[in-house]
């Protein structure tokens, strides 16, 4: 078995079930063997009968969770569950394009050298879906979508190559983008701190927020990897729980990021580069944060650290202008528009 599609979930029976069907389509339209495996954070709502009616047509390893394990855990026991060579870790909200499954077997059938690849994806909204019966069905897809990595050339490189901002602006940090080697990340999951992930509060340490991201640039850092431009999958705006921490995942969370990349190699000067771009909306998120201190993380945040670590950094204050400039680019728009 090449392929292991694994969902992590908790509570989200509406959106999984939208996934699953996108699945179930784009399977269909497929010769190819895949698994998909569902670890269930000890759910409450009706995850497990969407799950159930689901196995009666499609290959599901499932498990329930007797306790809620917390995110990174639970990303951790969906690949310990899988078995196929490589995984495609995707959030219960994702939605397979039709072509998603024979286009990336093929991929990677193609591609015998490569440990990782980067599979681009579509922006949508949630609320696109409200207007449609429920299962959504991946036809009813609008033509024209947003793609999440403008980069515009499919093909080889070295797995560092892609902790570039014009390839992956969040430096791999949404987990849907990846499809990796299993015995990689199998190899390399210890690497992380088991106090951190163990934390119940959530993104109270780099760990239990871009858990995959730590094992991607020790498991990967001296692979070969594959940019795929062609968008595989849609991801959804509008349906995570956690949005109001986003600034702080953006200018505190994702910048360090590029700390466990350097460690493993990334360059300097790429490291500088990516570190400054990364600070691109500094000054409105750390307002946001101070102005949110309830739900925005603010507990977590070291202003003294951050201050003397972010200082050189141009887009500290260039950051300030480039909030002005979106807020007019906004407004003229509306004006427009009227």
């Amino acid at each position: 078995m090449k392929l292991s599609i694994c969902i992590p979930t908790y509570n989200r029976a509406k959106f999984l079930k939208n996934c699953i069907n996108s699945i179930v389509s784009s399977i269909s339209l497929s010769d190819f063997e895949v698994q998909v495996c569902i670890s269930d954070n000890c759910s409450t709502d009706q995850t497990e009968d969407v799950v159930r009616d689901a196995q009666s047509i499609l290959n599901i390893k499932y498990h329930k969770n007797s306790s809620n394990l917390g995110i990174p855990r639970n990303f951790i026991n969906v690949v310990s569950m899988a078995e196929g060579d490589f995984i495609w870790l995707i959030g219960d909200d994702d939605l397979l394009m039709p072509n998603a499954i024979e286009a990336l077997i093929n991929l990677i059938s193609g591609h015998p050298g490569v440990d990782f690849f980067y599979v681009n994806a579509y922006h949508l909204t949630t609320e696109y879906l409200n207007d449609y019966p429920k299962p959504f069905d991946t036809k009813n897809l609008p033509v024209n979508m947003e793609k999440f990595s403008k980069w515009e050339v499919s093909g080889e490189m070295p797995f560092l190559d892609l902790i570039n901002p014009k390839i992956s602006f969040d430096f791999l940090g949404g987990m849907f983008l990846s499809v990796f080697k299993r015995e990689h990340w199998i190899k390399n999951v210890s690497a992380l701190d088991e106090d951190a992930i163990q934390d119940a509060r959530t993104f109270s340490h780099f760990d239990n927020t871009f858990p995959h991201v730590k094992i991607f640039s020790r498991a990967f850092s001296e692979s070969n990897a594959y940019f795929n431009n062609q968008p595989l999958c849609v991801c959804l705006t509008g349906a995570r729980e956690w949005s109001p921490m986003y600034p702080f995942i953006h200018s505190i969370r994702l910048v360090e990021a590029l700390d466990e990349y350097r460690n493993n190699g990334l360059s300097y000067l790429r490291y500088v580069y990516c570190k400054n771009y990364a600070l691109n909306n500094f000054m409105s998120d750390y307002l946001n944060i101070l102005l949110r201190k309830d739900i925005s993380g603010y507990s977590y945040v070291d202003s003294l650290k951050i201050f003397k670590e972010y200082f050189l950094y141009p887009n500290v204050y260039l950051s300030f202008f480039y909030f002005i400039g979106r807020r007019v680019r906004r407004v003229f728009s509306r004006v427009i528009d009227f």
